[in-house]
């Protein structure tokens, strides 16, 4: 197989691994930077309701920051763009209404 080939002064397949590895825990150490820089990237106990939470919240802040957008559901919805922007917000609060009961294990 080609992955077992040995190249011309390569030191073998063990340092492959050690490199692959290296690099394992280069991505996971920037993982962990990025999910305490940015709250919306999430951890490993993210639930499903907090990630949808967040993409809703993230949607309709870009909405609202993007004056094209704004013009385009207030016309779509024949509504003024402040009145968009206020039902936005109040979508904010909570997009994706109560959060599910925890489970007595968890």
């Amino acid at each position: 197989p080609a992955w077992r080939r040995r190249e011309k002064g390569s030191a073998g397949a063990g340092a492959a691994w050690g490199k692959m590895a290296s690099d394992a825990k280069t991505v996971y150490s920037q993982q962990e930077h990025l999910q305490m820089k940015y709250v919306g990237t999430g951890h490993a106990d993210t639930t499903k309701w907090e990630w949808a939470v967040n993409q809703h919240r993230d949607s309709y802040a870009s909405y609202i920051g993007h004056h094209s957008l704004m013009a385009y559901s207030a016309i779509a919805e024949n509504e003024s763009i402040g009145r968009m922007k206020y039902q936005f917000l109040q979508k904010m609060l909570s997009p994706c209404g109560k959060p599910p009961a925890k489970d007595e294990n968890e």
